[in-house]
């Protein structure tokens, strides 16, 4: 089995072919992916290897390496991250994983530019467990949640006004699993005036950012990618922007939450931000009625899935996890896999993200 490091030596067709049919193949892994995140080098460094059969590919990972304008914070908080995990035809072996990942640690170690290198799983890799913990990985729980969406049929483009109306309708698209409130909180918003637009121009795109800044600032208490990320990640054909809308006193659509998603055609939607201006009306919910829209198209798209991206440590009260359970869904647990490579900055970063986060 040979090993690819260089993105020219790895053959285009083959590698979509991987990511389209394994099961663990996701949007974050294709060469649309990595050439997204190589269109910013003021952010991301991103990286890719492959590992080869005899006739096709067995493995790749794609991945990014952040960097960060400030000095001190690029020396303090640079990561490896690779979104989703990496793509393996289902029949590949542990020591094709362990020669993956050794080869991911060895890019990295020898670049010196990251703290730590982390696979943000979407998918179950614990048939390859072993593969990633001899590759110097430790498995680390983390929750997220995955709603099938595939049995639903309906039409969000011409019936947006009535897009809650229909109970039975929105609980095949949640398995019935879907909280009272919920149904409620949406209700309400509709009811009330929201609007939902898969269309956003830029001007409206400009509008969300600033309320998730606000939310990142505020509540989230992590790094925030700039405006020109989702000025750039509009552009890119998979994306979607799906925004929620108010008219304000003034006679105008004013943005008020949304939700940014990555398409998999044929697989799956993945909701990477979801922001509103939550708790300004009595009985308008934007962050709700963005979800919902995501899961909504999806499920107008045919896709089988709608991926949540992510619902904290089980051991952990999270909120966001209890925004997300509301929806209904699978709660999955298929965790990280997480290497350091430089365990004292690792500490220090660790120490300062829950300082962070204590401060009101």
């Amino acid at each position: 089995m040979s090993v690819l490091t260089n993105i020219n030596e790895i053959d285009r067709f083959a590698w979509t072919k991987l990511v389209a049919t394994a099961e663990t193949g996701n949007w974050f892994q294709t060469p649309e992916a990595y050439a997204f995140f190589a269109s910013m080098p003021e952010l991301f460094c991103p990286f890719v290897v492959a590992i080869c059969g005899e006739t096709d590919l067995r493995g790749i990972c794609v991945g990014y390496i952040t960097i960060e304008q400030n000095p001190l914070k690029q020396f303090t908080t640079r990561r490896a991250i690779i979104i989703g995990g990496p793509a393996l035809a289902d029949d590949c072996s542990n020591e094709g994983v362990t020669l993956l990942m050794t080869e991911v640690r060895k890019m990295i170690d020898e670049s010196g530019g990251a703290i730590y290198i982390e696979t943000r799983n979407f998918n179950d890799y614990s048939r390859w467990r072993s593969g990633f913990e001899k590759a110097g990985f430790v498995y680390e729980e983390h929750n997220n949640f995955h709603i099938v969406t595939a049995d639903f049929c309906g039409n969000m483009h011409t019936a947006t006004d009535n897009l809650c109306k229909n109970e039975i309708a929105y609980d095949k698209v949640v398995n019935g699993t879907m909280g009272k409130n919920r149904v409620r909180d949406i209700k309400t918003s509709f009811r009330d005036g929201v609007v939902v637009t898969d269309h956003p121009t830029i001007e409206q795109v400009r509008e969300y950012y600033a309320i998730l800044k606000n939310l990142y600032a505020t509540r989230v208490k992590t790094p925030l990618f700039p405006l020109s990320f989702f000025e750039k990640l509009y552009e890119q054909k998979d994306a979607r922007f799906i925004l929620v809308g108010l008219q304000n006193m003034a006679g105008e659509l004013e943005m008020i939450g949304g939700t940014v998603c990555v398409m998999q055609e044929g697989r799956c939607l993945y909701e990477w931000f979801v922001a509103g201006r939550d708790g300004e009306w009595k009985s308008i919910f934007p962050s709700s009625v963005a979800t919902y829209a995501g899961i909504r198209y999806a499920a107008e798209m045919g896709l089988p899935r709608f991926d949540m991206m992510g619902a904290g440590t089980p051991q952990e009260a999270y909120g966001v996890r209890d925004f997300k359970a509301r929806f209904g869904g699978e709660l999955v647990e298929h965790g990280r896999y997480k290497y350091i490579c430089k365990p004292a900055l690792y500490m220090c970063g660790e120490l300062g993200v829950k300082l962070l986060k204590k401060i009101k």
